[in-house]
């Protein structure tokens, strides 16, 4: 895989619509996909947060609202997911229902920053700066993960943190 951070962000975006499908399928192993989708989708928030969005702020084509409605969307993500952890039984009703509220929430941003902020970012960031940005983000995202970033009680601080980005 390239170390382009646009490619990077772009797999792990396949990477949560793959973990979805998981999510919803009553034959797998729906806990185990929870647990890796909220390590994937926290760790690469934090690492968009940290280390992408600061940079891209730094050149003109990237527009700095885009960039800062990522972060209020990221908070959303977080809200949702926290919402879905916190339902015991895949089996029950509610199951289903947040994990359409998450999948709707994480698809939006998805898009939107695909459109925005990563078509931007392609066509304004140079190629030696994209794979530079792809290694922090890599560094943080890992970081992320070996702290055990998806852990209910983390995600929990994290909505706590940013409750004042949701509207």
């Amino acid at each position: 895989m390239s170390g382009d951070v646009i490619e990077l962000i772009l797999a792990d975006h396949r990477r949560f619509e793959d973990l979805f499908r998981q999510l919803r399928d009553n034959s797998a192993d729906q806990r185990a996909a929870l647990r890796d989708l909220s390590a994937l989708l926290v760790a690469h928030a934090e690492a968009e947060e940290s280390e992408v969005y600061p940079a891209l702020r730094r050149f003109d084509d990237v527009d700095d609202h885009e960039v800062e409605h990522g972060a209020e969307e990221h908070a959303e993500g977080h809200q949702a997911l926290l919402a879905l952890l916190e339902v015991a039984d895949p089996a029950a009703e509610e199951w289903d229902e947040k994990l359409e509220d998450l999948v709707k929430a994480v698809n939006h941003h998805l898009d939107e920053e695909e459109r925005t902020i990563l078509n931007s970012a392609r066509d304004s960031v140079p190629d030696q700066r994209r794979a530079e940005l792809g290694e922090k983000f890599l560094t943080a995202r890992q970081f992320a993960l070996d702290a055990g970033c998806g852990d209910v009680a983390h995600v929990r601080d994290l909505v706590e943190q940013t409750k004042d980005r949701v509207d």
